[in-house]
């Protein structure tokens, strides 16, 4: 018996269901219009990424560039969105993502043009990967930062996932990123929980990442990764969960993680997002 998803029976998360996914579109104008319906003290609490589109398409460069001409003043970067993800992937209908693919870079050449921020999930290594490989996407993922030397771009995660665990000398690897200059437009994003589980699971690992941290604090940043949390303690359960984690950062290193960093590159990429809109959008909301 074939069980179709219905009106009954309608899958709350991608996993709830065999059917194969696919990028909605119209989410991108449904939250434009739900942070225009706020008062400005409220919008200002915000910074609204665009997400529907397909990574694999060569117009989603152009579907970006729409949405901010239709959209003017609310967006400020796009993401997170992803290439290879565990689960995901296999899920999506039609072409398979790579991070090789001319339409992302597209996509990454675009963001560079308007000062978008970027924010991609692509897994470092396969779910269940051969003992002793090297990690599968790390090479390819280091050749897509280095072709998009002028886009700011935040990697979920540090390329962890729900499955997919660290890989060997996890630290190392992503400090070959950080200390090499080609690469100062990368950060890293540390909010899952699934990420938090890794980096406070022994005292030996937390030591690991503070000590990272502590030595790239411009780096990093923590917000809140929770699917519809219901209250505020659900909203808070990952901030917590870090608790080991923020006793041995230095000072400077937890406000910049948690906070600092953040307003940086946010700030100055609504700065540049909006100077692009006012030279690419007339006061009609038309295109110039």
């Amino acid at each position: 018996m074939v069980l179709r998803a219905d009106g009954e029976r309608a899958p709350v998360y991608y996993l709830n269901t065999d059917a194969p996914l696919y990028y909605y579109s119209f989410t991108d104008a449904w939250i434009a219009m739900a942070y225009k319906s706020l008062p400005p003290e409220q919008r200002a609490r915000f910074d609204p990424m665009i997400t529907g589109f397909n990574p694999t398409d060569m117009y989603a460069a152009d579907h970006i560039r729409r949405v901010l001409r239709t959209f003017p003043g609310v967006f400020t970067g796009i993401g997170e969105f992803s290439i290879h993800k565990e689960f995901v992937s296999a899920k999506i209908a039609g072409e398979v993502a790579s991070l090789q693919d001319p339409a992302l870079d597209r996509i990454f050449d675009f963001a560079a043009e308007v000062g978008l921020v970027s924010i991609l999930h692509n897994d470092l290594d396969l779910p269940f990967p051969k003992e002793g490989a090297e990690p599968a996407y790390l090479d390819q993922i280091k050749d897509l930062f280095r072709r998009h030397p002028k886009s700011a771009i935040i990697w979920a995660h540090t390329g962890l996932g729900r499955i997919v665990r660290p890989v060997k000398h996890h630290s190392a690897v992503i400090e070959e990123i950080l200390k090499d200059h080609t690469f100062d437009n990368v950060y890293l994003d540390i909010s899952w929980d699934e990420v938090a589980k890794y980096f406070v699971s022994s005292p030996e690992a937390t030591e690991a990442a503070a000590d990272l941290i502590n030595r790239y604090p411009d780096r990093f940043l923590f917000g809140t990764d929770e699917v519809a949390p219901a209250n505020q303690e659900k909203y808070l359960k990952v901030y917590y969960q870090y608790d080991p984690l923020w006793k041995l950062l230095t000072p400077e290193a937890q406000e910049k993680v948690r906070k600092g960093n953040y307003e940086r590159i946010f700030d100055e990429a609504r700065r540049r997002v909006r100077s692009w809109e006012a030279a690419n959008v007339n006061k009609t909301g038309r295109a110039n």
